[in-house]
C-alpha cells in the first residue's frame, strides 16, 4: 500500500496532568496510490489527531505510518513530502496570490524560472489565472480557498493532506468547491486523505470513507456501501439518516439469501447477504426514509405526528405502533401534503432494508 498506519496509537496527558485520554486507538488503514481517502465522524472522534499523525504535527505513541514502504514515524513534516490544506486557510495576509502560491518554493531556493512556471500552471489549475498581484483581503473565501490549495498543489507532495478545508465556507460555495477539489484531485491522480464531519461533503468526494468514533475506526466502504449496507448502529446514523426498527427472525432462506422478519406487527422479507442471523434472533432493522412509501394501500398504518415541506420533498415524522418513523415524499406528481394528526398507509422498500443484530 502506498500510504498505510499500523495499530497507530495516540495517547496525550490528560488536562491537570492526572490520567491519560486515547485519542486515537489502534487505527489499521491501508491506502492506494492516487486515492482519496475521506476520515468521517463527530467532533472528538480522533480524525484530526489521525491526520496531524499523518502529516508529522505529532508522533505516534504506537504502531507504524508508512508512506510508499518507508516508516516516516519520527520524520519531521517537512521531510515526509506532504502537503497540507488547514481549515483556516493560514495564507500570508502581508504576501500576494502569486507569493503565497509561491512560499514552499522560494524556501526550497528552487530557480526563479521554474517558480515563475509552476505557480503559473497551478493557478490556472485552480482558476486564479489574474489574480497574482492580489492581496488576501481583496479576495473572497473561495478564492482565499483556492490560493490555499494551490500552495499545497504546487509543491507537487507524495500525499495531499485537507482538514475541514470548506468549513468556513457559504453552503452553495462549499458545494461548488467540493466539486472543484475531486476534479482536480482525480485530474493529478494525487494521493489525498480528507477530513470532515459532513457526511454529504465526504459522500460526494471520496473513493473510500473511513467512519471513525472514539478514536477507533467503525466501518472503511465506499460511499454506497456504508449507506446500503452499514456494520453499525452508529454508522446507519452518521451516514444519512436511519429509522430503527425492533424486529424478530421469524424464517432463514439461505439458498435465496433472504430473512423474514417480523416487525411494525407484520412479516417483512430481507434479501441477507452475509447470512448472520438465525431463527428467533433480535435484529434491529435500518429503514432509510427514502425507503418508506407513503400511500392509501400500505400494509401498514400510522398517524402523522409532523411534517416538513421542503420543497423538493417533504418529510413526515409519522407514529406506527407506538414507534416514530421518518418517511419522505419525493414524487412530484403526489406532492400532497397529509396534515398532522391524519392517519396514512404505509409500506416499504424491503430490498433496500439493513439488518443489524
Amino acid at each position: 500500500m502506498y500510504l498505510s498506519l499500523q495499530d497507530v496509537v495516540k495517547i496525550f496527558p490528560a488536562r491537570g496532568g492526572s490520567g491519560e485520554v486515547v485519542a486515537v486507538n489502534g487505527v489499521s488503514l491501508d491506502i492506494n496510490e492516487g486515492e482519496l481517502v475521506t476520515l468521517l465522524g463527530p467532533s472528538g472522534c480522533g480524525k484530526t489527531t489521525t491526520l496531524r499523525l499523518i502529516a508529522g504535527f505529532e508522533f505516534p505513541t504506537a504502531g507504524d505510518i508508512r508512506l510508499d514502504g518507508q516508516v516516516i514515524n519520527d520524520q519531521p513534516p517537512h521531510k515526509r513530502d506532504m502537503s497540507m490544506v488547514f481549515q483556516s486557510y493560514a495564507i500570508f495576509p502581508h504576501l500576494n496570490v502569486f507569493e503565497n502560491t509561491a512560499y514552499g518554493l522560494n524556501v526550497q531556493r528552487r530557480p526563479r524560472s521554474e517558480i515563475q512556471e509552476r505557480v503559473a500552471r497551478v493557478l490556472e489549475l485552480v482558476e486564479l489565472t489574474g489574480l497574482e498581484n492580489r492581496a488576501p483581503n481583496q479576495l473572497s473565501g473561495g478564492q482565499q480557498q483556492r490560493v490555499a490549495l494551490a500552495r499545497a498543489l504546487v509543491m507537487e507532495p507524495k500525499v495531499l493532506l485537507m482538514d475541514e478545508p470548506l468549513s468556513n465556507l457559504d453552503a452553495k460555495l462549499r458545494e461548488q468547491m467540493r466539486t472543484e477539489i475531486r476534479s482536480i484531485q482525480q485530474q493529478l491522480g494525487i494521493t489525498s486523505v480528507y477530513v470532515t464531519h459532513d457526511q454529504i461533503e465526504a459522500m460526494t468526494l471520496s473513493d473510500r470513507i473511513v467512519v471513525m468514533n472514539d478514536g477507533v475506526i467503525e466501518q472503511i466502504g465506499t460511499p454506497v456501501e456504508l449507506y446500503r449496507h452499514p456494520r453499525t448502529r452508529f454508522v446507519a446514523g452518521f451516514i444519512g439518516r436511519a429509522n430503527f426498527v425492533p424486529g424478530v427472525v421469524k424464517d432463514v432462506n439461505a439458498a435465496r439469501g433472504e430473512l423474514v422478519v417480523e416487525a411494525l406487527q407484520r412479516p417483512m422479507r430481507i434479501a441477507e447477504v452475509e447470512g448472520r442471523h438465525g431463527v428467533g434472533e433480535e435484529v434491529t432493522l435500518i429503514v432509510r426514509p427514502e425507503m418508506v412509501k407513503i400511500n392509501a394501500g400500505g400494509e401498514v398504518t400510522g398517524v402523522v405526528r409532523r411534517a416538513f415541506y421542503l420543497g423538493d420533498t417533504v418529510d413526515y415524522d409519522i407514529e406506527v405502533n407506538g414507534l416514530l418513523l421518518t418517511g419522505v415524499e419525493t414524487d412530484p406528481t403526489r406532492m400532497v401534503i397529509h396534515p398532522v394528526g391524519s392517519t396514512v398507509g404505509l409500506s416499504f422498500h424491503e430490498d433496500c432494508v439493513h439488518v443489524l443484530p
